[in-house]
């Protein structure tokens, strides 16, 4: 018998209880004295812990497998808050190579996510083609930025401590994760059957 899935709600606080752990370490001033490539691999070592759990436990396999897509995509739409990239460059708390490309680029994919969730569920063709278009351009997307990260700090470490302070550090405390993670979500419900990609009702808490 398959394992019922886990409820919304509990993913809901179990994610709340993660933020609220990742704004005690940033606040904490601990993240301020890691050094490359302690930070990068904080960042490999959450994302690995968070997909290695959705593939080893059923139940949040199942909520993975049935949670509207939608819901998904609308994670991304957290990516405007790469404007403030922009905002620590001109304080020159940020170097260019980072700041500019990273804040327009995932000011760019959460403006298409907002497009994509538009166009309507993902059940014709067109529309799994558009999703998984999105879906591929924002991966690639953020991959640049946290490698374009890796690569600055471990040239500089100075250059890019903005990202061990709040509010950038829930970046790799948290969120960067968290939408690595549901990009590779997507992209296994959009590679299943097509059923599988439109919203299934959760089950009860």
């Amino acid at each position: 018998m398959d394992a019922p899935p886990l409820s919304s709600r509990s993913i809901v606080i179990a994610g709340l209880v993660w933020l609220i752990v990742a704004l005690a370490a940033g606040a904490s001033g601990a993240l301020e004295g890691l050094r490359p490539p302690a930070p990068q691999l904080l960042v490999v070592g959450l994302t690995a812990a968070l997909v290695i759990g959705g593939i080893r436990s059923p139940r949040l396999r199942a909520w993975g497998l049935r949670v509207d897509l939608r819901w998904l995509v609308a994670l991304h739409v957290t990516r405007f808050v790469g404007a403030e990239f922009l905002a620590f460059y001109r304080r020159g708390e940020l170097p260019f190579a980072f700041a500019v490309p990273g804040a327009w680029g995932d000011m760019a994919v959460a403006a298409a996510a907002i497009l994509v969730l538009a166009s309507g569920p993902p059940r014709t063709r067109a529309r799994r083609f558009i999703y998984g278009a999105w879906n591929v351009l924002g991966l690639a997307d953020l991959l640049f930025v946290v490698t374009t990260a890796a690569r600055l700090a471990l040239a500089n470490p100075d250059s890019m401590r903005a990202l061990l302070r709040l509010p950038l550090s829930l970046l790799p405390t948290f969120l960067v994760p968290v939408l690595v993670a549901s990009h590779g979500l997507i992209a296994v419900r959009l590679a299943g059957r097509p059923s599988a990609a439109v919203d299934t009702p959760q089950a009860a808490p």
